[in-house]
C-alpha cells in the first residue's frame, strides 16, 4: 500500500486550500499588495468614505505606481509586465480595502492605460504610459454619458473635423479619476464611426466637475467630463480602431479585474462577520455557536471559495490567451452578485453594528451596489451569457 502525506490543518483563511494552486511569486505579489494597502489606505479608508473624499489621491496613486501596480499587466513603456493572475490578486487585495481604491487603480491601468497601450499611436504611448505607470500622470476613461450607459453606441459626444484639427463637444458621466486626471481617453461619434481621442485635461474647453452626494464609492473621485469646443490636433485620435470594438476591449480588461476585486470585498465582510460572531455573546454563548449563524458562515464561505476559484481559472485562461468576453461576463455576473449577498448576510450577523463604519461591511455593501451596475449591468451580462448559450441576441 502506498502511504499518503498527512493533510495540513484546516486553514480558516484558506478554507479550500486554493493557495496550493498559486506559485510562490504569486503569493509574494499578494502579500506585497496587502502590506502596501495596509499602510497607505486601510487605516484611513473608513474616514475617507464617511467624508466622501480622499485626502491626497495623487499621493495615493504614486504609492501604487512605486510598487508597479499601475498598468501592471501591460508590457513595455515602464509597465511591470506581470501576469493576469498577478493583476487579479492585486485587485482582490485592493478591493478588500475598498472598491473605490481598486477602481482608481483599474481605471488607470485597465481603461486609460490599456486604451493607449492597445490602440494609441507610438507617440501617445511614449508621451503618457511611462508617467502613468509611476502615478506621475493620472488618466480617466470617458465612455458613459448621462443618457447612454448600457447602449454606448447611442453616445451624443461628437468629434468633427475642422481643417487638420478635431473639435469635440459632449458630456461624459460617472468618470472615476476625472477631476484629478491629466489625460482623458474620450470616445466620440465621428463621420467615420466611433473613435477614441487622447485628451490632455488642460486644453481649453475641457472641465471635470466632481460628482457629489454619492452614497457608494465615496472613497473615490467620481466626475463628469464636459467638452465644449475642445480643439485637438489630428494626432490626438487613435489611428486605427473604429466603432465599439475599441472601448469594449478596454471594458473587458477592467471587468476581469472586477471578477477578482469583488471577492476581496466579500472576504473582508465575511471575516468581519466571523470575528464578530466569535466575540458577540447572546443567550450565554457566542453567536458563532448557534446553528443559524454557522449556516450563514458556511454558505458565505462556499460562495467565496467558488468565486475565488472562478477568478483564478479565468486568470489562467487569460494568461494562456484563451479568455473570451463571455467568460468575463460569467465571472463578473457571478462574483459581484455573490459578493453583495455575502456583504448583506454578514451585516445580519453584525446586527445593528453592521451599519456602523466601525466595521467594513456596510461600506463594502454600499460600494458593491455600484460595482453591480458599472462596466456592464447584471442585465447586460446576463444577456451576453444568454446569447452565447442560444445563439440569439436579446438586447433589443
Amino acid at each position: 500500500m502506498s502511504s499518503h502525506p498527512k493533510p495540513p490543518p484546516f486553514d480558516v483563511d484558506d478554507p479550500a486550500g486554493i493557495d496550493d494552486q498559486l506559485s510562490q511569486d504569486e503569493k509574494d505579489v499578494r502579500a506585497s499588495v496587502r502590506q502596501l494597502v495596509g499602510q497607505v489606505a486601510e487605516p484611513y479608508v473608513a474616514d475617507w468614505f464617511e467624508r466622501g473624499t480622499i485626502d491626497d489621491p495623487r499621493a495615493l496613486m504614486k504609492s501604487f505606481g512605486e510598487m508597479g501596480l499601475l498598468g501592471m499587466h501591460l508590457e513595455g513603456y515602464g509597465c511591470a509586465g506581470m501576469t493576469a493572475v498577478d493583476y487579479g490578486l492585486a485587485c482582490l487585495e485592493l478591493e478588500a480595502c475598498d472598491s473605490g481604491i481598486r477602481s482608481m487603480v483599474s481605471v488607470q491601468g485597465s481603461l486609460a492605460m490599456f486604451a493607449i497601450w492597445r490602440w494609441g499611436s507610438e507617440e501617445h504611448k511614449q508621451e503618457w504610459l511611462p508617467r502613468m505607470a509611476t502615478g506621475e500622470a493620472i488618466g480617466c476613461f470617458g465612455l458613459t454619458e448621462p443618457d447612454h450607459g448600457s447602449d454606448p453606441g447611442g453616445m451624443r459626444t461628437r468629434a468633427r473635423r475642422d481643417g487638420d484639427d478635431w473639435v469635440l463637444d459632449g458630456r461624459k458621466m460617472w468618470i472615476t479619476n476625472g477631476s484629478i486626471a491629466d489625460v482623458a481617453v474620450v470616445w466620440a461619434q465621428t463621420d467615420e464611426g466611433i473613435r477614441g481621442f487622447v485628451v490632455p485635461t488642460d486644453v481649453p474647453g475641457f472641465s471635470a466637475p466632481e460628482i457629489k452626494h454619492k452614497l457608494s464609492l465615496r472613497a473615490s473621485v467620481t466626475s463628469e467630463l464636459v467638452l465644449e469646443g475642445v480643439r485637438l490636433p489630428a494626432s490626438a485620435a487613435f489611428p486605427e480602431v473604429r466603432g465599439l470594438k475599441g472601448p469594449l476591449s478596454c471594458l473587458n480588461e477592467a471587468r476581469y479585474g472586477i471578477v477578482w476585486g469583488a471577492m476581496g470585498a466579500a472576504r473582508s465582510s465575511l471575516y468581519a462577520a466571523l470575528s464578530y460572531a466569535g466575540d458577540r455573546v447572546q443567550f450565554g454563548k457566542p453567536i458563532a455557536g448557534f446553528q443559524l449563524t454557522q449556516a450563514k458562515l458556511a454558505d458565505m464561505t462556499l460562495e467565496l471559495v467558488k468565486g475565488e476559484l472562478l477568478a483564478l481559472h479565468l486568470g489562467r485562461q487569460k494568461d494562456a490567451g484563451r479568455l473570451r468576453p463571455e467568460h468575463v461576463s460569467l465571472g463578473k455576473l457571478n462574483n459581484v452578485r455573490e459578493a453583495i449577498e455575502i456583504c448583506r448576510t454578514s451585516r445580519t450577523i453584525l446586527g445593528a453594528n453592521g451599519i456602523s463604519l466601525e466595521y467594513p461591511v456596510i461600506r463594502h455593501a454600499n460600494n458593491l451596489e455600484s460595482v453591480l451596475t458599472y462596466e456592464g449591468t447584471v442585465e447586460m451580462h446576463t444577456l451576453v451569457v444568454g446569447q452565447a448559450l442560444t445563439g440569439l441576441a436579446a438586447f433589443r
